[in-house]
């Protein structure tokens, strides 16, 4: 009976400690996501952006203009965050702007001539 006390106390304080542990480790820890507004001190930030004619000419290969359509005004506000508009995307038939195999002349797109 007293061994089973024992054992049972043991049990509970080994458990509050584990429970204890954890908490005191990422009281300091920064969690992406729990403060959207604030970043992490000593994070990386950008001050400028420029877009010179090497990124339009990234951004716009393989669409058939100028004129461009307006659509694309979109690009004069793009800043230096991710967007899949300016990366090659999919392979094959799916390849309309032809980033991927630009040697075939658009034999593999979709849409012929676009």
């Amino acid at each position: 009976m007293s061994h089973d006390l024992n054992r049972k106390a043991w049990l509970l304080t080994l458990a509050a400690l584990l429970a204890a542990v954890p908490v005191q480790l990422l009281a300091d820890e920064f969690i992406a996501g729990t403060e959207p507004s604030l970043r992490p001190v000593g994070a990386p930030v950008l001050l400028s952006f420029t877009k010179d004619a090497a990124w339009y000419r990234t951004a716009l290969s393989g669409i058939e203009a100028p004129p461009y359509p307006f659509s694309l005004r979109f690009l004069e506000d793009q800043g230096a965050w991710y967007t899949p508009f300016n990366r090659p995307g999919l392979t094959g038939p799916y390849d309309i702007r032809n980033w991927h195999d630009s040697a075939s002349g658009g034999a593999g797109r979709s849409v012929p001539g676009r």
